[in-house]
């Protein structure tokens, strides 16, 4: 078959002529937009914390924590609602240290969003609670850690972002046993969050069959910096030999400074040594890389604790969204506490809501200041539905009365 000069150029003109009809035709798609948008409107109330003493000169000090990272998480909501139509809206509220969070949200967040994120102080935190027992309002705590909010202060209203202490004194606990470090020095600091710290810990020893040979309060008020090698070994040494210290010094206080000043060698776990978290900047696998690598190159700084949370938050209202095809937030909130409801949270195991307590079981990351560790819960640690629910108060356990 031979084609003639004309009749070569016909089926050019042809062919152009299909290609730009097509390519028209997928721009027009791309721009189409959905006939009913889908719109979620988030709020997030956060309060300025008194300025602290940092233990290190190196230590940043960072005012935004848990901001950036829900920042972080609309936007990756926004790409996949743009294809779906869904839209995520974001609204920040933040509180002067000085000024009172109930007014804040009396005046700009009742009755105008169904979900708020808080990174309030537990007593903030459930103060907003009660003032929103009336409310059709959905709270997301991404700031405490306090087991008595997930139990005998619970609020129906409320799901927990980060790990209570019980889930990180378990997660402890699991890899003492697994080192067979069954013998503890428990050292204590004097702030009230050290108090509760140390009531977790003798709670999982009980749990585990761990033996505390020690307990000794920290009370010392001299800089432990300049006196540490002298007073340190002598607070340091009991009559009993131990496997490992346990530190509960949550303000940071103390604690850095116990290692390599112990009258004996052992190894420091606890607040300060190997640590039980939520996220680390270690952390590198199942994904994890990529979401560091994201948050650094838009915050400048290094993901902590309650930016992960406060991603964790806004993620989890947008996974309901999509799956449920709604914004209502009674159906978000029944679809996030049922069997349904998981969420990707880049540490290995789906995530999902405890319905007895809205807490977030989630893996513990045990990390030491530069490198991961383990991840908890540790393997031979068993449970009848997850695993995850060795970490913590289990539904038995629970003293949270939640109507469900």
């Amino acid at each position: 078959m031979t084609f003639t000069k004309q009749s070569k150029y016909l089926w050019l003109t042809v062919f152009i002529g299909l290609s730009l009809f097509f390519v028209n035709q997928v721009e027009a798609k791309s721009t189409v937009k959905p006939a009913s948008l889908l719109t979620v409107n988030i709020a997030i109330l956060a309060q300025l914390d008194k300025p602290a003493i940092n233990l290190s000169i190196i230590d940043p000090v960072v005012l935004d924590k848990g901001e950036l990272g829900a920042e972080l998480a609309i936007q990756e909501n926004n790409i996949t609602g743009e294809f779906i139509g869904q839209s995520f809206t974001l609204k920040k509220f933040i509180v002067p240290a000085n000024a009172h969070a109930e007014t804040v949200f009396n005046e700009h967040i009742v009755g105008k969003f169904n979900y708020l994120v808080t990174l309030l102080s537990p007593e903030k935190t459930l103060a907003i609670a009660d003032l929103a027992r009336q409310q059709a309002l959905l709270i997301l705590d991404a700031a405490t850690v306090d087991d008595s909010l997930r139990n005998t202060d619970c609020r129906e209203s409320v799901l927990h972002l980060l790990p209570s202490r019980a889930m990180r004194a378990d997660a402890l606990g699991q890899y003492s046993i697994k080192k067979r470090w069954h013998r503890w020095f428990l050292v204590v600091g004097a702030e009230p969050a050290d108090q509760l710290f140390a009531e977790a810990l003798k709670r999982t020893a009980k749990r585990f069959n761990i033996k505390i040979v020690a307990e000794k309060q920290w009370s010392h008020t001299f800089d432990a910096r300049k006196t540490a090698q002298a007073e340190i070994d002598v607070f340091t040494q009991i009559e009993d030999d131990y496997d490992v210290m346990v530190v509960a010094d949550e303000q940071n206080l103390f604690g850095e400074y116990l290692d390599y000043q112990t009258w004996s060698p052992r190894p420091i776990i606890g607040t300060q040594g190997l640590s039980a978290v939520a996220w680390h900047p270690t952390h590198d696998l199942w994904g994890a890389t990529q979401i560091q690598k994201r948050f650094k190159t838009q915050a400048g700084r290094w993901m902590n604790e309650q930016d992960y949370a406060a991603y964790l938050a806004i993620r989890a209202l947008g996974e309901a969204v999509t799956r449920t095809h709604s914004s209502a937030w009674q159906a978000l909130k029944n679809f996030m506490l049922s069997d349904r409801f998981v969420l990707q949270g880049y540490k290995g195991s789906a995530l999902s809501f405890r319905a007895w307590d809205g807490q977030l079981r989630q893996p513990i990351l045990l990390a030491a200041p530069r490198s991961l560790v383990a991840v908890a819960p540790i393997e031979g640690f068993l449970h009848p539905k997850t695993e995850l629910d060795t970490l913590g108060y289990d539904a038995p356990e629970s003293l949270c009365k939640r109507k469900e």
